[in-house]
């Protein structure tokens, strides 16, 4: 069966549409967010995510030591509890009684999205100590929660030295608390002076622990909004473009004529907007409109037309001629798989910051767009048109465009 063919444009304005879709569907993750007051918890939050939700002002008060921090159409709560204190109005047994009825109520709703999902429990390092009263607590806490299970991590933040970094997590594991994981991190890099500067580190490990322990319903959440794990979201990405392709290579299984090429793009189009989805990026209908010009058509051009696809065959490892202009499924996967590796390339950009969104549109990133995408097709593939080669964490940038910083910048 035929359906109607998509020029640039078309393609793109339903992309636009599936991103925001894809985008809508993702649940609320709520992060619970607890420690002694100066442990460095707004550093940690906005290093961790896209956006900075512990500068938004006063956050809403659940109750009257928690306050909930969100903003408009991003799909991430943080629950900040007030440090705590020996005794008086932060006593463990306030505040334990307060995040108690918190994670209660939110399981009550029966909502996946007004649970929370995880816990942070914030330690600082140069504190060099693990006090009786954050161990009492976070017993307390476990006991009276554990039919929920929410997982508990320890961050050691403001990890400077190593060797106190060391020392505070094994005093912290030798306590056996049932935590999921000590994880250490130095959220921003810290100037130790002026000839040394402490890099930031462990929050991509800190993301990790939490894709493997929260509900399987916000995992997709937590890989858009965190920006402190790259490769997390690429292969993530890769994820959505592997079964993009082989659904693609069923579309071909009985080869389909060029004229009926249009009936993959629906296929390219859930693909393209899944990828968005997953880099949590902001992405205008220009840019899409750039990274399909410059890969499998131009505007005002059939998507996928005969024209394009001539050209395209010519860039394919071992497809030789193609006879009677027939698309064949190991062929509609290499095409499909190329332009999701390309895009992965390019969001991978521009999440290190080698390229801003809006440059994408220009005839530079276009160029960008187009190297990617034919550097994707000239790799050997298996029968069903995916990489026999595993993707590597940078083989869709640094291989396919050397020094993309250099190149890119020099005649701009």
């Amino acid at each position: 069966m035929n359906i109607p063919d998509f020029n640039v444009q078309e393609m793109a304005d339903e992309i636009m549409k599936a991103v925001k879709k894809a985008r809508s569907e993702l649940v609320k993750l709520n992060v619970m967010v607890m420690g002694k007051t100066g442990v460095g918890k707004s550093t940690l939050i906005n290093n961790m995510f896209s956006e900075p939700l512990a500068e938004v002002g006063i956050g809403k008060p659940v109750t009257d030591e928690i306050r909930k921090f969100e903003k408009p159409d991003f799909p991430l709560a943080i629950y900040d509890t007030p440090g705590l204190e020996l005794g008086g109005v932060n006593s463990v047994e306030k505040l334990l009684a307060g995040v108690t009825k918190v994670i209660t109520e939110g399981i009550a709703t029966g909502d996946v999205g007004q649970a929370i999902h995880c816990i942070w429990y914030c330690v600082s390092t140069p504190s060099h100590r693990f006090e009786k009263t954050e161990k009492l607590f976070i017993q307390r806490f476990l006991e009276e929660t554990g039919q929920f299970k929410v997982p508990v991590i320890i961050v050691l933040t403001q990890s400077y030295s190593k060797a106190d970094t060391l020392a505070l997590k094994t005093e912290i594991e030798k306590e056996n608390l049932g935590i999921v994981q000590v994880v250490p991190v130095l959220a921003s890099n810290f100037e130790i002076n002026e000839e040394y500067t402490a890099k930031a580190y462990g929050l991509d490990r800190l993301t990790e622990v939490m894709d493997n322990v929260i509900p399987e319903a916000v995992r997709n959440t937590l890989v858009a909004v965190q920006k402190a794990n790259i490769r997390l979201k690429q292969k993530k990405a890769q994820l959505v473009v592997a079964s993009s392709a082989a659904t693609a290579a069923a579309t071909g299984a009985v080869p389909i004529p060029f004229s009926d090429a249009a009936l993959l793009v629906p296929e390219q189009i859930a693909m393209l907007a899944g990828i968005t989805a997953v880099f949590g990026l902001p992405v205008e209908k220009s840019t899409i409109t750039a990274v399909v010009s410059a890969t499998i058509g131009t505007v005002g051009t059939t998507v996928l037309g005969k024209t394009v696809i001539s050209g395209i065959f010519k860039l394919i490892p071992g497809v030789g001629s193609v006879i009677g202009g027939m698309i064949s499924g190991s062929v509609a996967a290499a095409i499909t798989a190329a332009l999701g590796e390309a895009y992965i390339g390019i969001m991978t950009m521009v999440a290190q910051g080698e390229m801003k969104v809006g440059e994408i549109d220009s005839e530079e990133g276009k160029k960008v767009i187009a190297r990617l995408f034919k550097k994707r097709l000239k790799l050997k593939r298996d029968d069903n048109g995916i990489p026999e080669i595993e993707l590597k964490e940078t083989k869709s940038t640094k291989k396919a465009l050397p020094k993309p910083k250099k190149s890119w910048r020099k005649n701009r």
